[in-house]
């Protein structure tokens, strides 16, 4: 009975831990369809290709494999060349011609390699 019961209480709180867990995905997912991500929290991981940043606010541009986006900020950029996985929600800007113009990740969290 005892065991059950534990058993029963990991696999909930397992649950609950993996539901706080916002998607990874690349760059080249939410930009091929960002109706599909906007607004919601992710995670994207890649490499700092240019940051701006004054105050302790700012803006980075973040670069996988498979494209570019920018990152705002309200804590300070990564220096460039930096390897940074970022969480925040996306904001889709506008598509035009097939281009997504004005979009990025307003961070929430970040980790910095």
């Amino acid at each position: 009975m005892k065991t059950r019961l534990f058993a029963s209480l990991m696999l909930l709180a397992a649950a609950l831990f993996l539901m706080g867990c916002p998607e990874q995905t690349t760059i080249g997912r939410i930009n091929a369809d960002p109706a599909r991500y906007r607004g919601k929290e992710v995670l994207i991981i890649g490499n700092v290709t240019n940051s701006y940043g004054a105050l302790g606010q700012g803006a980075y541009e973040l670069s996988d494999e498979t494209g570019k986006l920018w990152v705002m900020t309200q804590r300070g950029v990564p220096s460039k060349g930096a390897r940074v996985g970022a969480v925040g929600k996306y904001i889709h800007g506008v598509t035009w011609a097939g281009r997504n113009l004005g979009s990025g990740l307003e961070e929430t969290d970040r980790k910095v390699r």
